[in-house]
């Protein structure tokens, strides 16, 4: 699969399984919710405070596979290489990850705030490879 056709799917199909490296090497996995940046990148909202974004900024390598919102049929896996993107910076790019998913918010001042207590970063995963390629 080509890396247009990967990420014409995660526009329209957000809910995802994150993985990320934890120091011994091993496998930490999330639900997360993704989106795709205007630079073609994957971007998933997170915490500072988050293991996924601990290990990232350690280990830049991440797996992301995305399904439909009924879990069954299609899926995409894409790999790629992570950098995190912090508060301030991050704001107005979380504001575009909120709405390639959710539309608009209904009080962006309040969603403002609360990206601020919550700590958020964006996680924005440049795609080096994604499949399927083939069917198993």
């Amino acid at each position: 699969m080509d890396l247009d056709e990967a990420r014409d799917y995660v526009r329209s199909n957000h809910h995802a399984v994150l993985a990320t490296m934890r120091h011994d090497g091993t496998p930490q996995m999330s639900p997360v919710g993704v989106a795709v940046d205007a630079e073609g990148r994957l971007v998933v909202s997170s915490r500072e405070t988050a293991y996924k974004t601990r290990n990232v900024r350690r280990d830049p390598r991440a797996w992301v596979c995305t399904f439909p919102d009924g879990f069954y049929g299609g899926f995409v896996q894409v790999e790629g290489s992570v950098e995190v993107l912090s508060l301030p910076e991050a704001m107005e790019p979380l504001v575009a990850y909120y709405r390639s998913i959710a539309g608009e918010h209904p009080d962006w001042e309040d969603y403002r705030r609360a990206m601020e207590a919550e700590q958020r970063c964006l996680l924005r995963l440049t795609p080096l490879r994604a499949g399927p390629d083939r069917a198993g």
